[in-house]
């Protein structure tokens, strides 16, 4: 038994595979008395495993589909407000050395705007617009954290290197 199988359920688990048979029993695939059963089996499941036994016969519902998908769109729509803070973050701080500065001249500040907003910009419009692309805007986000996150552990190598050699080592 897997891992994932032997971990106990949830009740809004029960209830969503409740609504599952529900659509199955719908478009005929169970009878009455075996939508019956299946709910009662339902509510006594403690694992997972309980409850994939009780679909393991049953193509995959459409709610439960519609329900990932809901899932999926919601994470990416979590990371693109976080990537939209730390761009909002970085404009106003260059909107404030500006101000700071004597907000003479040409507005500077647009170009960081404009450069930190527009990848944001363009992958909301691809989750949130009419014909939303979740595998491009997914790529898209995970490609920028990964960057992120080399670029971090390049930092975090230099400055350890950086450290042990320079080390205080006392009076010659």
């Amino acid at each position: 038994m897997s891992e994932l199988s032997s971990l106990r359920v949830a009740d809004a688990e029960r209830e969503q595979l409740i609504e599952e048979l529900r659509e199955h029993a719908g478009e005929g695939r169970l009878s009455s008395e075996e939508l019956e059963d299946r709910i009662d089996l339902a509510y006594s499941a403690t694992t997972r495993a309980d409850l994939d036994e009780l679909r393991a016969d049953l193509p995959v519902a459409s709610t439960s589909v519609r329900m990932a998908l809901t899932k999926r769109k919601a994470h990416l729509r979590r990371r693109l407000l976080q990537e939209a803070g730390g761009a909002a973050g970085l404009s106003l701080a260059s909107v404030g050395v500006w101000l700071a500065t004597g907000a003479a001249g040409e507005f500077w500040p647009a170009w960081v705007i404009a450069i930190t907003m527009l990848p944001v910009a363009r992958d909301s419009w691809g989750l949130l617009g009419p014909a939303s692309d979740l595998e491009r805007v997914h790529a898209r986000v995970q490609r920028r954290h990964e960057r992120r996150l080399s670029r971090a552990e390049r930092r975090r190598r230099y400055r350890r290197h950086y450290r042990r050699r320079h080390r205080y080592r006392g009076l010659p």
